[in-house]
């Protein structure tokens, strides 16, 4: 299963860090990543794959949520799928 994490705020060290260490702990690989910084804000986006987690996916949905409130941004983390169709023109 992929899922799509999106990563916004305002711009610090060590945020792409921090994200990639969680993934990286739970056994998600990161196929694809696109980062700006937009005026002083972060904003990330990242494909992944989740066959492998450690995890619930709901679980780490919550986790990664906490993560980004412990470093003062937003990230969410939707399965692929209700991603392209919520985005469906």
């Amino acid at each position: 299963m992929k899922g799509i994490i999106t990563v916004v705020g305002k711009d610090k060290v060590g945020i792409i860090a921090k994200v990639c260490t969680f993934l990286s702990e739970e056994g998600i690989n990161i196929l694809d990543i696109s980062q700006t910084i937009v005026q002083g804000y972060f904003n990330m986006m990242m494909i992944v794959d989740m066959s492998e987690a450690s995890s619930e996916f709901v679980d780490i949905v919550d986790r990664i949520s906490k993560l980004g409130q412990e470093i003062g941004v937003d990230i969410r983390l939707q399965h692929q799928d209700i991603f392209d169709n919520m985005h469906r023109i």
